[in-house]
């Protein structure tokens, strides 16, 4: 164990100085292609999306699917030091997409490189880096999901202290434009279209959805974007738009969220995407049990990840602090990635042995 967690840490070091932003993951994409040659695994490449099964790999059997993505966020301005120079002080590794998923990623090939030479197992185990995580891209996980094979469930690898994650809020994007008639402020001409969209966004700011989870709270709806064509003092605005932030527990659909709007606001609205979609895993799901009976605690997560598009029960969990992630001077703790691996490999020992 000791050895796979060095060279986790080589790999992430090499990672973290191979810039690797949403769209534009082809280094890090050939890094791992790398990795999986130098073991002698066979690998696959869909866009820049690398997969490998276990060698002893059954049709018959139904597989896990462990989980990352390696695409990062661009680094913060509050940047003290190179984002793109690995450093390693005080327990810590420095760099851009060390907490973000790096941490997780190679701590989930350390657990895939464990299982893959075993035999008899009760599960395959199929391991995937995704792309584009960052910008929910098109060309992520949803683009080598039909490669994976009959996938029955999987650990998606985000920073959680090592806690279950078992439940996640979906998200919407809505943009809105409220229409008005352009006209001379000094006259009190035309119909003010910026008037208009605060009047939907106080009804926005005030309203509460009756269903409260017990897992991730009430849903909400956040106006994050304001803004007008118009730059001149002196004229009413023809049209505002705005846009809507909407985070959505288990117990709303989009289509429920969407219903609400219509009836109370007076601005056109449509929703970016509806992929995002809330997520739940079952208590008694045996990877959430598993993960019990090693001590691990569960909650549900306010941030979104690639769980939103896998049609099968996942549990998002891994080492990093959500805390840390996109912050200036990015950094994971060494002993977590070793406690990562440690944890993937308990939990599965638990299931196909």
């Amino acid at each position: 164990m000791k050895h796979i967690t060095e060279e986790a840490i080589r790999l992430l070091k090499l990672l973290i100085a191979t810039p690797s932003f949403s769209k534009e993951e082809n280094d890090t994409a050939e890094i791992l292609c790398s990795f999986f040659e130098q073991h002698g695994i066979p690998y696959s490449r869909v866009g820049n999306n690398i997969y490998a099964k276990n060698k002893h790999y059954d049709l018959a059997k139904e597989s896990i699917l462990l989980n990352s993505h390696h695409d990062t966020v661009k680094p913060n301005k509050g940047y003290t030091i190179d984002p793109f120079t690995p450093l390693e002080k005080d327990g810590k590794i420095f760099g851009l997409g060390s907490n973000d998923a790096g941490g997780c990623l190679v701590s989930l090939i350390a657990t895939f490189l464990h299982f893959y030479h075993q035999e008899n197992l009760k599960y395959n185990v199929v391991f995937a880096a995704s792309a584009e995580e960052e910008i929910s891209g098109v060309n992520g996980i949803e683009l080598v999901l039909p490669y994976l094979g009959n996938i029955n469930f999987g650990i998606v690898g985000e920073p959680t202290k090592l806690e279950m994650a078992v439940a996640e809020r979906g998200l919407m994007v809505i943009d809105c434009t409220a229409q008005g008639r352009a006209g001379h402020a000094a006259r009190n001409e035309g119909e003010n279209a910026l008037y208009k969209a605060i009047d939907d966004i106080n009804w926005i700011r005030n309203y509460q959805f009756e269903k409260v989870s017990d897992l991730l709270g009430e849903s909400r709806l956040t106006v994050t974007v304001i803004e007008t064509e118009n730059k001149q003092h002196n004229v009413v605005p023809s049209q505002c738009k705005f846009v809507i932030d909407v985070r959505v527990n288990e117990l709303y659909t989009f289509e429920e969220i969407l219903e609400a709007l219509k009836h109370n606001l007076k601005s056109q609205f449509k929703p970016r995407t509806t992929r995002m979609k809330s997520t739940s895993i079952a208590l008694d799901h045996p990877l959430v049990k598993a993960g019990i009976a090693l001590g691990k605690g569960y909650y549900g997560s306010p941030t979104t990840s690639d769980k939103a598009l896998m049609p099968f029960s996942t549990l998002k969990m891994g080492p990093g602090d959500s805390a840390r992630s996109h912050t200036a001077d990015e950094y994971i703790y060494v002993a977590e990635i070793e406690d990562g691996i440690k944890t993937y490999v308990a939990l599965l020992d638990q299931l196909v042995l």
